[in-house]
């Protein structure tokens, strides 16, 4: 390579990616010289980040450049890559998305991606992404665009409907729920290779194999979801439901108890990559499969707290810390970005791109998550088989209501985003209902809406 690539991280001050992809490129030896531009609208915490990742580089040997910038031309200029992962009151919308709709009786179990709630998180991400989107196609056009920030469909739908900006949309989901299955069948993971498709948060495996046997795991995951144990009694459900009240077990409730995951698996024969609180919010029946679920809010706003103060604490304290022993990821963002920049191909297991006949009965141009292959001339995604019922019937429906999220932060429409919201499944049943609830979360979060 003539040069080394400059690769910008907007919204590096959050902690659920800014460090970890700081790391993994001081860990990728395709991208040594890199120049990374740490951007963040929050001064403090962009401070934070840039001691942080430069503690990363020094017990890596210092193989890239650091440079951090609150300025977006400065922060955008001349690069090559965009990773994007920003949101503003992450948590107290959340929040707002989650209690708000079930108070006016809705059946919604997260809020995030999927159910009325999610409308609000669409609008709201889809109006502050465009934004930046609209700064890439000023300062660096030619780069390419990473997002990583939910509703990962949603979202990247609009980027590819309402700019000119090269992207894909990222998610951990898939290799996450490799690892997860993996230490459920007790199987190394390093010997298993694995496809799946869907949308993002409502993927399910297609291939599950062991490369060193050959063997077919999916009948062996099935039959563990068979076992009594994921019958779920309500002796079970109040266990969970007690071990939901701290910390470390509501960690243990969000990947363990899953009680809809068992049900696809047991009624459907469908593996899903996600665990129950993703996979929840785009059926109707979640509430039904169980007298009780956790409330995943509850435990990933603690989890990101904690993981903030550690962060400050690393980024400022005198004591030695084996920052040398941290290895790359299981994230896939970074590469990409060594792919496409090394051309060398590299197969990655889950990318959200508008669907080009890779999911044959999923409507054309709705943003898909399949796995692909990518190299220097970008990235090209699997022809995956055909979905079937109900599985399609499930997609159909949220592929519909994608269309009328982003036909209504594109555009501004207020009406076009309460007709998303009464078609939702998981909306309260009657308009009324429906309406309070639209109106309040229209009150609460105006300042973020794009009407």
């Amino acid at each position: 390579m003539e040069r080394s690539p400059t690769i910008t991280l907007v919204g590096a001050g959050g902690m659920s990616f800014g460090p970890v992809m700081v790391n993994d490129v001081v860990h990728t030896d395709r991208l040594r010289g890199a120049r990374m531009v740490l951007h963040d609208v929050n001064a403090e915490r962009l401070e934070r980040a840039r001691r942080f990742a430069e503690k990363l580089n020094r017990a890596a040997g210092s193989p890239i450049r650091i440079e951090a910038t609150a300025e977006p031309a400065a922060a955008l200029e001349g690069a090559d890559f965009v990773i994007s992962s920003a949101e503003f009151r992450r948590f107290p919308s959340w929040r707002q998305d989650y209690e708000v709709p079930r108070r006016h009786g809705s059946t919604q179990i997260n809020g995030e991606n999927g159910g009325p709630g999610a409308v609000f998180h669409s609008l709201r991400s889809i109006h502050n992404t465009l934004g930046i989107c609209a700064s890439v196609e000023r300062y660096c056009p030619d780069a390419f665009f990473i997002n990583l920030s939910n509703p990962m469909s949603r979202v990247t739908l609009a980027i590819n409907r309402a700019t000119r900006v090269r992207n894909v949309g990222m998610c951990h989901e898939m290799p996450m729920g490799v690892n997860r299955i993996c230490r459920r069948i007790r199987v190394d993971r390093d010997e298993v290779e694995a496809r799946a498709s869907g949308i993002n948060h409502f993927t399910f495996f297609t291939e599950f194999r062991n490369v060193r046997t050959g063997e077919d795991l999916l009948p062996r995951i099935r039959a563990f979801f068979a076992k009594r144990v994921h019958d779920y009694s309500p002796r079970t459900q109040r266990a969970a439901k007690v071990l939901d009240r701290t910390l470390v077990g509501a960690g243990l409730v969000e990947f363990n108890y899953s009680p809809l995951v068992a049900h696809m698996v047991r009624e459907h024969g469908l593996v899903p990559c996600s665990v129950d609180s993703h996979i929840g919010e785009y059926v109707p029946f979640a509430l039904d499969v169980a007298e009780w679920m956790p409330t995943p809010l509850d435990f990933h706003e603690p989890v990101s707290l904690v993981a903030e103060r550690a962060a400050a604490w690393a980024a400022t304290t005198r004591l030695p810390l084996p920052l040398q022993a941290m290895g790359h990821s299981d994230e896939e963002v970074v590469p990409i970005i060594a792919a496409m920049w090394s051309d060398t191909p590299t197969r990655i297991m889950a990318v959200n791109v508008p669907n080009r006949g890779y999911l044959p009965d999923v409507a054309d141009g709705a943003i898909v998550e399949v796995g692909a292959t990518v190299d220097g001339d970008g990235i090209h995604p699997e022809e995956m088989p055909s979905l079937g019922e109900p599985l399609a019937g499930w997609i159909a429906t949220q592929v519909e209501l994608m269309d009328l999220v982003v036909e209504a932060a594109i555009q501004g429409d207020p009406d076009l985003a309460f007709r998303a919201v009464r078609e939702d499944p998981n909306a309260p049943t009657d308009e009324a209902s429906c309406r309070a609830m639209f109106d309040e979360l229209v009150e609460l979060q105006r300042d973020l809406l794009p009407f």
